[in-house]
């Protein structure tokens, strides 16, 4: 859903990026510097029980998640290497704040069953992005569906900086909600790839798809 909006990012961020560039920063050291900012910000700050000031650190850093790749466009130096790093990067910052939420309901909360949402919700969000990279490494698209990432960011950074002003049952709903719409999107993304492998298999005949040309099966 957020996805469409990142367009506009460019407008807001493009002054940190051209003073970044400026000044000689890699798009490289910019992805790596937000990934420990997240990772330090959530798994200090949550498990604490400092939400609202564990969300407006972790959001400072994930915003480098948009910067380093304009910083890649504008100065043409968008990579493979790039995208991986980019890629597998946002993968440990995920876990980070999933985590820092597991423990704040085991720890601060003494909730098993929350602690098991959050888990849920992680669990799932890693599921959606390993899907998409795998059907991508076959060759088919998958993408979308009713949560991608920035939307699965939202939904939990909000439940916790509500929480951490002291909206009471928040973040167990954003928890909740998180788990829910993140099985969903597997599920989306799962399809995707179902209808596709299955339109290449109808156009082969009976061959089988990994047999080579000419040698029916």
């Amino acid at each position: 859903m957020l996805e469409r909006f990142r367009s506009l990012s460019g407008l807001v961020l493009g002054p940190v990026v051209r003073w970044l560039v400026g000044h000689g920063v890699s798009p490289d050291v910019v992805t790596v510097a937000g990934t420990i900012g997240v990772v330090l910000g959530a798994l200090i700050c949550f498990p604490q029980g400092w939400l609202w000031q564990g969300v407006l650190i972790v959001t400072v850093f994930v915003v480098s998640d948009m910067i380093d790749g304009l910083m890649a466009k504008s100065t043409g130096t968008a990579s493979a290497w790039g995208a991986f790093l980019d890629s597998t990067s946002d993968r440990l910052g995920d876990a980070a704040v999933f985590g820092g939420i597991l423990l704040f309901f085991a720890y601060r909360q003494d909730s098993t069953l929350w602690a098991a949402v959050a888990l849920a919700g992680l669990v799932f969000g890693q599921w959606t992005s390993y899907v998409k990279a795998r059907a991508e490494s076959l060759g088919f698209t998958c993408g979308g569906g009713l949560a991608a990432r920035a939307d699965r960011l939202v939904i939990v950074l909000v439940g916790a900086f509500l929480a951490g002003l002291g909206v009471p049952y928040v973040l167990e709903a954003a928890m909740a909600l998180l788990a829910v719409t993140s099985m969903i999107t597997v599920f989306q993304r799962i399809e995707q790839v179902r209808r596709q492998a299955k339109g290449v298999t109808g156009s082969r005949g009976s061959r089988d798809p990994g047999a080579p040309h000419g040698q029916p099966v």
